[in-house]
C-alpha cells in the first residue's frame, strides 16, 4: 500500500488540478483501510522525496489528531517508535520540522511519562557534542513542550539547568532560537520553587538575544516575546534584572539599523514595564534614560521622499509597526502610569526642546507628547498648566509646516477630550481659530482637514450652552457642506461634526433638524457600496440626534428610524453599520420605547447573534494549510455512528485545537460590534422594562459568557450590561411586584454581584474594574436593599472597596517588592479609587445606619488619609466630597442621625481645614460637607454650630468662587433646617438671601427654597423683611431648566402665599423689579 500511496502523494503536488482532484478522492479511499498508518509511516521514513515524507507526517499528525481513539494500540507504539526513529535520521529542516509537530501532537494522548523514549531522545540530542543534534533536539523540545507544557511541570528544574547551559552556546544561534521559545511557552506554568533558576537565566538570556539579532532578526523579533510573557505571567522574576532589560531594550529600539519590527518588540516591551512596575522604573532611575532615547525616535526626521504614515494623504490609522508610533505610546503609558509630578519634572525639558527646535518633525514630537499626557495626566494639566500648554497648541497652528499644525491639531483634539470642562473656558480664543480652519474645507488636503475635525468635534462636545453664539456659522457651514462636497470622507466628516454640534447645541439644534434629517435619510437609503462608511456615521448622528433635540421632535421619526435600521442590517453585512444601527436602537429606546416593542424580537436576535459570532477572529495556523482539502471529514458519517460517544468527545475537540494555531486576530471592527451590542442590550433592557421580558434570560446568558473575553472593552461593557439587567429587572418588579419578578431579580442578582466582586479583584485591566465599579454603585443605588439580602453580602462589598482603598487588587498589584512610601501616585490608579469611594455613599443610603457603621468604621480612615495637605488637590477633593456624599446618605436612613452624631467628633477637623484649603474644589466640597453633617446630625452637634457659622462668616468675606459661595447658601439652608435655633436668623438670613440667586450650582435651588418655605410657615416676618432680593432671585428661576418641576412649585406656593397674605410688601417688592420681569412674576403668580 505504501507504494500506492507514495505515488498518490506525488500526484497532489503536481501543478495540474483535474490531477489533484483525482488524487484527493484515491486518498480520501486509502484513508478509510485500518493499514494507513503503517503505510503513512513506511513512506514517512522511506521516500526519497522530501515533499512527499512531510507530506506523510502533516496527514500522520492530522491522523492522530482527529481519530486517536481509532487507532489499534498495536499502531499506536509502532506510530511512536517510527516517528523518533524518522526524526534522528531527517536532513531537511522542512520534515523535521513536520515531525516534530507529529510528535507534540502524540504527546497530547500519550503524556511524556507514558513515552520515556522521547524523554530519552530529548535528553541525548540537546546535550549532545554535536551542535547539529542539539539544534534538532531543541526543535523537537519546543514543539512538544509548546504544544502541550503543563505535563512536563516534573521536569520544568531539568529543563531550566539545560536552558542554562544552552543559552551559553552563542555560536549555535538556532539552537538558542528554540530554547529561547521553549521557555517562553513553559513561563507561565512556573512554580515558585523554579523562580531562582529563572531569574538566574536573564543575564544569559540577555546576551543570547544580542548573538540571535545579529544572526537573524525574524527570530530575534520572535524571541523577545519571552519577556512579554515573563512580564505578564511573573513579573517579580523580571525586576532584579530591570536595569538590564531595560538598557538592552534602549539599545535596540535606538539602532535605526535593525527592523522596525524588532525596535517596535523593544519599545513596547519597555512600556509593559513601566506599566506593570512604574515605581521600579522609578526607583532604579531608568527614566532619564528611557526619555534620552524615546525622544529622538519619536521626532525622528522620516526617510528622503517619504512621510510619517499619519501625514500621508488617504491613511486613516498609521502604520502599527513604526517605532516612532510606539516612542509616542511608551509616553502615554507613563503618563497613564507614573506620578505626573515626577514624570513632568523629567520630561518637560526634553518637550520644550523640541518645541523651539527649528526642525518641524521635532516640533511635531513635542506636540505629540503634550498631546498623549492629556489622558494620563488631566487634573495636573488642568491645574497647573493648561493656559500655557493651551498658547503653544494654539502658536503651533499656525506654524508654517502642516505636518506641525496637524500635530497641534491632533493636540488640541486630546485636551478637548481629557481636560474638560476646563478646555472649554477658552471658547472665545479657540473657536476662531478652528471656524478659520473650516472656512478652508474645500481647498486644504483630506488627511488634514480630518485632524481638523477631530479637534473641533472633541471641542464643540463639552462646549453646552456657550455654543450658541458660533451656531449660525457652524450649521451655515456644515450644511453647505453636505450639499456641495463632492468627496464623500468629507460628507462623513460634516455627518459627524454635526453630531457633537447637537450633544453641546441639544435643543438649540432644531431650527435646522429638518434640512439635517433629510440628508442623513439620504443616505441611509442609498445602498452603494462607496456609500458604507458615510452611513455608519449618519447613523451615529441619528442616535446622537435622537437623545438630543428633544422627544417631541424626535417622537414623530422614531419607528421609521427603526425601520431605516432594521433594514439596512438585513440588507447589508458589516459590523461597523450593525454597532451604530445598535446605537440607534437603544438611543430610541431612550426616546420612545413602544416603538421598539414590535421589533424587539429581531433586534434581540441580531444582536445575540453578533455577542456569539466568531467572525472577524482569524488563527495564524502554524503551517501545512494546503492540506485541509486532505482532512477525512468524511470518515465519522461512514461509520454509522460506531463509537458515537467518542465521536462527540473528538468532535469538541477538533473545532479549534488551538495548539495548531499560533495566535488569534480579532478585527476590531468585531470586538466594537460585541461592545456596542452588549451596551444597547442592558440599555433596551432598562428602557423596555415589562416588554424585554421574553428577551432577558437568553440575552443575560450570552453577555455573561463575555466576561472572560481576551479583549478588555468587550468584558468593561458585558460588566456594564450585566448591572443594567439586574436594574431592569428591579424596575419591572417595583411595577408589577409580584412573587416571580421578586425572584427572577434574586436568580440575577446572586449571579451578578459575586462575578461584580471577583472581578474587582481579579481582572488585571483598571478600565475594566472602574466599568465594574461603576456599574456595581449604579446597581445597588437602584436595587437598595434588595442587593445586599444574601447574608454577608454587605460585607463583601465593603471589603472589595477596602481593598481597593488599600491596593490590594490584581490591576493594583506592584508585585509587592516596592512599599508606597510617598502620596503620589498615577492619576488613573487615583481615579480607580475614587470609583471605590463613590460606592460607600451608595451602601450608606441602601441600609439602616447602624448595620453599615461597623464597615464604615472600617473604611472612613483610608478615606480620611487622603485629605492630608501633603496629597493632590485631586486626592483631598476626592476625600472630602466623600465625606460629604456619605454624611448626606445618612440624613435619609434610619438611625442615621445618632451615627452622623457618633462620626462628628472625628470629621469636624478634617471638614475645619477644608473649608481653609487653597483649592476651590476641596473649598467647595468641605462646605457642602459640613452642611450635610448639620443636616445628618442635626441638635447633636449644636455645640459645634457657633464653630461653623463663623468659619462661614470668615469665607465669605473673602469668597470669590462662585460655586463655593452657591453651597455656603446650602449649608447655611441646611443648618437652618436641622436646627433653626442654633442659628442666630436676624444676622444670618440678610446675609444669606443677599448671595441669591445661586449662580453655578443650580441644584441647590432645591435647598434654598425647602428652607425659605419652611422658615416663611414658621416665621413669615423674618421673610417677608428681606422680601424684595427674594423676588427678584425668584424672578431670574421662573420658566428656566435651572430647577426641577418640584422646587419651581415650591418656589410659586411660597410666592403666591405671600402675594395673597402680605399683597402690600410683595406689590413693592414686585414694582421694584425691571419692567419685563415685573411681568413674568405678576403671570406667574397670578396663574393658579
Amino acid at each position: 500500500m505504501s507504494e500506492e500511496l507514495e505515488r498518490i502523494l506525488a500526484q497532489l503536488t503536481q501543478p495540474d488540478n483535474a490531477v489533484i482532484q483525482q488524487a484527493t478522492a484515491q486518498l480520501k479511499q486509502a484513508f478509510k483501510d485500518p493499514a494507513i498508518i503503517p503505510a503513512l509511516c513506511a513512506v514517512m521514513t522511506g521516500s526519497q522525496d522530501g515533499q512527499i515524507r512531510q507530506s506523510a507526517a502533516v496527514m500522520l499528525r492530522m491522523r492522530v489528531r482527529k481519530h486517536w481513539k481509532k487507532i489499534s494500540p498495536d499502531h499506536r507504539e509502532s506510530l511512536k517508535a517510527v516517528v523518533l526513529q524518522a526524526f534522528q535520521q531527517e536532513t531537511e529542516h522542512t520534515v523535521r520540522h513536520s515531525l516534530s509537530q507529529l510528535s507534540a501532537v502524540l504527546v497530547k494522548h500519550e503524556t511524556p511519562d507514558r513515552w520515556p523514549a522521547l524523554l530519552i531522545l530529548i535528553n541525548q540530542s540537546t546535550k549532545s557534542n554535536n551542535p547539529q543534534d542539539r539544534q534538532v533536539g531543541l526543535l523537537l523540545l519546543s514543539k512538544v513542550m509548546g504544544s502541550n507544557p503543563e505535563p512536563f511541570k516534573p521536569h520544568y528544574k531539568q529543563l531550566l539547568q539545560l536552558f542554562g547551559n544552552v543559552l551559553q552556546d552563542l555560536n549555535n544561534p538556532t539552537a538558542l532560537y528554540y530554547c529561547i521559545l521553549t521557555l517562553t511557552s513553559i513561563t507561565a506554568y512556573t512554580g515558585t520553587e523554579e523562580m531562582n533558576l529563572m531569574r538566574s537565566l536573564i543575564p544569559k538570556l540577555l546576551v543570547a538575544l544580542k548573538h540571535l539579532i545579529q544572526a537573524d532578526q525574524d527570530q530575534a523579533s520572535e524571541a523577545m516575546e519571552v519577556f512579554d510573557e515573563l512580564m505578564e505571567s511573573e513579573v517579580s522574576i523580571v525586576v532584579p534584572h530591570i536595569t538590564e532589560i531595560v538598557q538592552f531594550c534602549l539599545e535596540i529600539s535606538a539602532d535605526v539599523s535593525l527592523s522596525s519590527s524588532l525596535r517596535v518588540k523593544a519599545l513596547s516591551c519597555i512600556a509593559v514595564l513601566i506599566r506593570l512596575k512604574n515605581k521600579a522604573v522609578l526607583k532604579h532611575k531608568l527614566l532619564q534614560p528611557i526619555l534620552q532615547v524615546v525622544f529622538p525616535i519619536l521626532s525622528a526626521v522620516p526617510p528622503p521622499g517619504e512621510e510619517d504614515p499619519e501625514d500621508e494623504e488617504g491613511n486613516t490609522d498609521g502604520d502599527s509597526e513604526n517605532p516612532k508610533h510606539f516612542a509616542v505610546q511608551v509616553i502615554d503609558t507613563m503618563a497613564l502610569h507614573m506620578p505626573p509630578e515626577k514624570l513632568f519634572h523629567q520630561l518637560l525639558p526634553h518637550t520644550k526642546a523640541c518645541l523651539a527646535s527649528e526642525n518641524p518633525y521635532e516640533r511635531k514630537g513635542g506636540l505629540m507628547c503634550l498631546a498623549v499626557l492629556a489622558e494620563g495626566c488631566a487634573d495636573h494639566i488642568r491645574t497647573k498648566m493648561l493656559s500655557s500648554m493651551l498658547e503653544t497648541v494654539c502658536r503651533s497652528l499656525s506654524d508654517s509646516n502642516q505636518v506641525v499644525r496637524s500635530a497641534a491639531l491632533f493636540a488640541l483634539g486630546q485636551f478637548s477630550e481629557h481636560l474638560q470642562p476646563d478646555v472649554s473656558k477658552y471658547h472665545t480664543e479657540l473657536m476662531p481659530l478652528l471656524l478659520g480652519y473650516l472656512s478652508t474645507v474645500n481647498q486644504t488636503t483630506v488627511g488634514h482637514m480630518t485632524k481638523a475635525f477631530y479637534a473641533l468635534e472633541n471641542f464643540l462636545e463639552s462646549l453646552g450652552q456657550d455654543i450658541e453664539p458660533y451656531l449660525p456659522t457652524l450649521m451655515e457651514t456644515m450644511l453647505s457642506a453636505l450639499n456641495t462636497a463632492e468627496n464623500l470622507k468629507l460628507k462623513e466628516l460634516t455627518v459627524s461634526a454635526i453630531g457633537a454640534i447637537a450633544n453641546a447645541a441639544k435643543e438649540m439644534l432644531v431650527p435646522y433638524f429638518p434640512p439635517v434629517i433629510d440628508s442623513l435619510k439620504g443616505f441611509l437609503t442609498d445602498t452603494r457600496e462607496e456609500m458604507r462608511a458615510l452611513q455608519t456615521q449618519a447613523l451615529d448622528t441619528l442616535s446622537v440626534l435622537a437623545r438630543t433635540v428633544g422627544q417631541e421632535v424626535f417622537n414623530p421619526l422614531a419607528a421609521e428610524c427603526v425601520q431605516l435600521g432594521l433594514n439596512l442590517t438585513n440588507a447589508v453585512d458589516d459590523p461597523d453599520l450593525r454597532r451604530c444601527t445598535y446605537s440607534l436602537f437603544s438611543a430610541v429606546s431612550e426616546v420612545s420605547p413602544d416603538c421598539l416593542n414590535p421589533h424587539l424580537t429581531s433586534i434581540t436576535t441580531l444582536m445575540q447573534l453578533s455577542l456569539r459570532s466568531t467572525e472577524g477572529v482569524t488563527a495564524h495556523l502554524d503551517e501545512d494549510k494546503q492540506f485541509v482539502l486532505l482532512d477525512d471529514e468524511d470518515d465519522d458519517a461512514n461509520d454509522e455512528g460506531e463509537e458515537g460517544d467518542i465521536v462527540l468527545e473528538e468532535d469538541c475537540e477538533n473545532e479549534v485545537d488551538d495548539r495548531d494555531i499560533a495566535g488569534f486576530n480579532v478585527e476590531n471592527a468585531y470586538i466594537d460590534e460585541k461592545e456596542d451590542a452588549c451596551e444597547a442590550l442592558g440599555e433596551i433592557a432598562f428602557n423596555t422594562g415589562v416588554a424585554f421580558q421574553p428577551f432577558l434570560e437568553s440575552s443575560f446568558q450570552q453577555v455573561y459568557e463575555l466576561c472572560d473575553f481576551p479583549h478588555e472593552d468587550v468584558r468593561r461593557a458585558a460588566f456594564g450590561a450585566l448591572g443594567q439587567f439586574c436594574r431592569a429587572q428591579h424596575k419591572v418588579w417595583k411595577e408589577t411586584p409580584t412573587e416571580a419578578n421578586h425572584l427572577a431579580l434574586h436568580k440575577l442578582l446572586e449571579v451578578v454581584v459575586p462575578c461584580f466582586l471577583e472581578a474587582v479583584r481579579q481582572e488585571r485591566e483598571r478600565q475594566v474594574v472602574m466599568a465594574v465599579l461603576e456599574s456595581m454603585n449604579a446597581l445597588i443605588k437602584s436595587c437598595q436593599g434588595e442587593a445586599l439580602q444574601v447574608p454577608g453580602r454587605l460585607a463583601e462589598i465593603s471589603n472589595a472597596i477596602r481593598d481597593v482603598l488599600k491596593k490590594k487588587t490584581v490591576c493594583q498589584d506592584v508585585g509587592g517588592d516596592e512599599t508606597d512610601d510617598d502620596d503620589q501616585q498615577a492619576e488613573y490608579d487615583a481615579m480607580l479609587q475614587e470609583f471605590a469611594g463613590e460606592g460607600i455613599p451608595v451602601l450608606a443610603s441602601a441600609v439602616p445606619a447602624e448595620t453599615f457603621y461597623p464597615h464604615l468604621n472600617d473604611l472612613l480612615p483610608l478615606i480620611m488619609s487622603k485629605a492630608k495637605s501633603s496629597c493632590t488637590e485631586a486626592d483631598r477633593s476626592f476625600s472630602i466630597g466623600t465625606i460629604g456624599e456619605i454624611l448626606h446618605a445618612l440624613v435619609g436612613v434610619d438611625g442615621g442621625r445618632g451615627v452622623a452624631g457618633r462620626l462628628a467628633k472625628r470629621l469636624l477637623p478634617v471638614l475645619v481645614a477644608g473649608v481653609k484649603d487653597n483649592d476651590p474644589e476641596v473649598r467647595n466640597n468641605s462646605v457642602f460637607a459640613l452642611g450635610a453633617l448639620a443636616q445628618a446630625a442635626g441638635p447633636i452637634v449644636a455645640n459645634d454650630y457657633p464653630l461653623m457659622l463663623s468659619l462661614f462668616s470668615n469665607l465669605l468675606s473673602k469668597e470669590s468662587d462662585l460655586r463655593v459661595i452657591d453651597n455656603l447658601c446650602a449649608a447655611l439652608c441646611r443648618m437652618i433646617l436641622s436646627h433653626v435655633e442654633g442659628v442666630p436668623l436676624e444676622q444670618v438670613f440678610p446675609a444669606l438671601v443677599a448671595c441669591l440667586p445661586l449662580k453655578e450650582d443650580m441644584e441647590e435651588n432645591k435647598t434654598i427654597y425647602n428652607c425659605l418655605a419652611v422658615l416663611y410657615s414658621h416665621n413669615p416676618t423674618l421673610v417677608v423683611s428681606q422680601l424684595k432680593p427674594i423676588v427678584s432671585a425668584a424672578c431670574h428661576l421662573l420658566g428656566t431648566k435651572d430647577i426641577d418641576n418640584e422646587t419651581q412649585n415650591t418656589m410659586l406656593v411660597l410666592l403666591r402665599g405671600v402675594a395673597l397674605q402680605h399683597s402690600q410688601e410683595f406689590q413693592i417688592a414686585v414694582m421694584s423689579l425691571p419692567d419685563d420681569q415685573r411681568n413674568k412674576m405678576t403671570m406667574a403668580v397670578s396663574q393658579s
